[in-house]
């Protein structure tokens, strides 16, 4: 036969299985403060609207991408839709499409880079609490 082990200990709690108490108050609305540093849900619930407002708000706004000094422009909203090409004629070569295409793609990626950079300044001056762990160091 086994020794016992700790797991057959009934006076042992387990830090896994929470110890069930009959007759606690069930709907209490005050909250209960959590002892060894946990965090405040409310202020958790507050951060993410924050982070979602300034989300919808960085979405919603319109920027526009360049290439070529100005000569060819993409439209874009911080979600990521692109609204709008213009293209000066005077890069309009037939004999050189490539350029072009090169502007275009260009434009796009400064597009792209420009999203980016919005949503970073938008989330940068939130006061994340407890969620600005939860998204990593920056």
């Amino acid at each position: 036969m086994a020794p016992p082990s700790q797991d057959d200990d009934p006076t042992r709690s387990d830090p896994i299985r929470p110890e069930i108490v009959p007759g606690g108050p069930i709907g209490d609305d005050e909250p209960e403060e959590v002892e060894g540093g946990g965090f405040d849900l409310s202020s958790l619930l507050d951060s993410a609207q924050q982070l979602m407002s300034a989300q919808q708000e960085a979405a919603e706004s319109e920027l526009v991408g360049s290439a070529g000094g100005g000569k060819v422009e993409v439209t874009v909203t911080g979600g990521g839709e692109f609204r709008h090409v213009r293209i000066s004629p005077d890069v309009v070569d037939p004999a050189d499409v490539s350029l072009l295409e090169d502007l275009v793609l260009a434009a796009l990626r400064d597009a792209m880079a420009r999203i980016n950079a919005a949503q970073s300044a938008a989330l940068g001056g939130l006061d994340l609490g407890a969620l600005g762990g939860l998204l990593g160091d920056r």
